[in-house]
């Protein structure tokens, strides 16, 4: 088997069948199996696979057990060489998951690959970052991108038709080498959601593995297809799985160091927020997310 694909699913049934159907409508010239890991959809997605897809390996947990342990479930029973994590919400472009994988096949020292990421709209969308620090990430707060790219790369510069060796893709739709896996282990499940492919991304490089961005494969990712249900939770959620990450990483000094630097940076917007918010009901939403992020954040 060339490829196993895994897609972790929760509530987004029409996204789902889509994402399955372009997957179908465009590999059929590889070896490669599906897994849906459904964490306990309340929607009928999982009898929409059944019914639609039942080539598909259909794995339903009872419970959300999370991104990463969930993803691991369907790992761990996957015969592929080559892993892919594919959100939910992704379609895959023609001809995608051939140029990722034979660029694999030509880099031996690759580790991961991701594509060209598009917006709804066919613009380009980010897919690959510099590596999570407690000071990127209060300079990408801080919106200093302008004057210099410190937290982010000028993706809209790179040739489109050029790999580039990165330090972070983007879990959206992450290919993986089996190899690679085995030797840096799975997904890091104390991870709920966010940040467990930075965590992935960091023990590849460390070990000596290279990181790609592969811009001849295309797929559209529409962004946020679950985590829009519970907005304000995921919100938060984002913050703890980096305080987590930067914990995990560099220990206590280094967690409470990007704590006090993420609450210098939301203080004056949940200021900006609760102002505007007596005109704009949409900025009063905000100042809720922002002032439930600073109190919860020193307890991370």
């Amino acid at each position: 088997m060339d490829l196993s694909i895994v897609i972790v699913n929760w509530n987004t049934r029409d996204l789902l069948a889509g994402c399955l159907r372009s997957i179908y409508e465009t590999a059929n010239d590889l070896a490669f199996e599906v897994f849906v890991v459904d964490n306990a959809s309340a929607d009928g997605s999982a009898a929409m696979v059944r019914e639609r897809f039942p080539q598909v390996h259909l794995i339903e947990n009872r419970e959300n057990v999370g991104f990463a342990r969930a993803n691991n479930q369907a790992i761990q029973q996957a015969t592929g060489r080559y892993v892919l994590l594919l959100n939910s919400d992704t379609e895959v472009k023609s001809g995608a998951l051939a140029a990722l994988l034979n660029f694999m096949e030509a880099h031996p020292q690759a580790g991961a690959a991701g594509p060209y990421l598009l917006n709804a709209d066919g613009s380009l969308q980010p897919s690959c970052y510099p590596m999570l620090t407690p000071w990127r990430e209060f300079w990408r707060l801080l919106f200093l991108a302008p004057l210099a790219r410190r937290a982010a790369y000028p993706m809209g510069r790179w040739d489109a038709h050029i790999p580039r060796e990165v330090e972070v893709l983007k879990g959206a739709c992450l290919l993986l080498r089996r190899a690679a896996l085995e030797q840096v282990g799975l997904l890091d499940e104390r991870y709920f959601i966010y940040t467990e492919e930075v965590d992935l991304c960091y023990r590849l490089a460390r070990t000596g593995w290279k990181l790609y961005w592969v811009p001849q494969a295309r797929v559209t990712h529409y962004g946020e297809g679950s985590t829009r249900q519970v907005a304000e939770a995921m919100y938060v959620q984002l913050y703890r799985s980096k305080v987590q990450f930067c914990r995990k990483m560099g220990g206590q000094r280094r967690a409470r160091l990007f704590k006090v630097l993420v609450t210098l940076a939301y203080l004056p917007r949940l200021v900006v927020a609760l102002l505007g918010g007596l005109l704009a009901p949409s900025l009063a939403t905000r100042a809720r997310t922002y002032r439930r992020l600073l109190a919860e954040l020193p307890g991370m």
